[in-house]
């Protein structure tokens, strides 16, 4: 069980959410209370607009936590829709369990109420509360890698680049291999047309992809996603005699013309 676990968190660090998916379904058949699965099963359906699954997987980390689950009325089903569209109805059920938990908190800051919190604002677009309940959770847990991604990711949704910056330099300073984490860097360096260091951090990026290894000792796969977004920010920078280099994905040639080193 815990392996899957792991398997799935480490999927999603490395910008692979449907294969985070897959690995975090198959814990939570084996252990359906694990509440470290659920909330990121929650993160992941939400990274791929699947709104409704991330608002079911939230009640059910409520229903499955040992301290909030009385929160959920009895005989409340997770059942699954097939829609990926949110239910503002859904939406709210799962808000009011959310304050609920806060309540019973009696003051003190339960910082994983804060993330679920977060991931529900995001998903409703109300990016400055998201971040308001992020930086809340954030002062239990400071050194939460995952927390200061979110908390950057929100901050960029809500176009507050130069901060989101600030975020994930934080995030990579307590883990540097968080894969996803530098690619979302690299996109905030983009939106600040800074787009020679955005280059630099995709890069890095598929160079920690490339020397990674599957669960079964297989060579990774580098992100597809991470490659087209390199290709249109080098179109950026003028290095038009590299784009042979971005469709054969020569990363070896790649580094040398951007001086990163591995």
């Amino acid at each position: 069980m815990e392996a899957w676990q792991y398997l799935g968190t480490t999927q999603a660090e490395n910008e692979r959410d449907p294969h985070a998916v897959a690995a975090l379904k198959r814990c939570l058949q084996l252990h359906p209370g694990n509440l470290t699965a659920l909330m990121a099963l929650a993160a992941c359906y939400t990274n791929e607009c699947m709104q409704t699954h991330a608002l079911q997987t939230l009640v059910e980390w409520v229903k499955q936590h040992p301290k909030y689950h009385s929160l959920v009325p009895e005989g409340t089903e997770s059942t699954r829709s097939v829609s990926s569209f949110m239910s503002r109805e859904l939406h709210d059920k799962v808000k009011n369990y959310l304050f609920g938990a806060i309540k019973m908190s009696a003051g003190d800051i339960d910082p994983d109420v804060q993330c679920a919190m977060g991931v529900l604002f995001n998903l409703s677009g109300e990016y400055d509360k998201a971040v308001d309940c992020f930086r809340t959770a954030l002062q239990v847990t400071p050194k939460d890698a995952l927390l200061w991604n979110r908390l950057g990711a929100t901050l960029a949704n809500s176009h507050r680049s130069e901060e989101a910056v600030d975020a994930y330099r934080n995030a990579l300073s307590i883990s540097p291999g968080f894969i996803r984490c530098r690619f979302n860097l690299g996109i905030a360096c983009f939106n600040l047309h800074a787009y020679r260091e955005a280059v630099e951090h995709y890069l890095q990026a598929l160079n920690m992809q490339k020397q990674g290894k599957g669960p079964k000792g297989e060579n990774s796969i580098m992100s597809d996603n991470i490659w087209s977004t390199l290709r249109g920010t080098i179109a950026l920078t003028g290095r038009t005699d590299l784009f042979n280099e971005c469709e054969t994905r020569d990363l070896e040639a790649l580094n040398r013309a951007f001086n990163i080193t591995t």
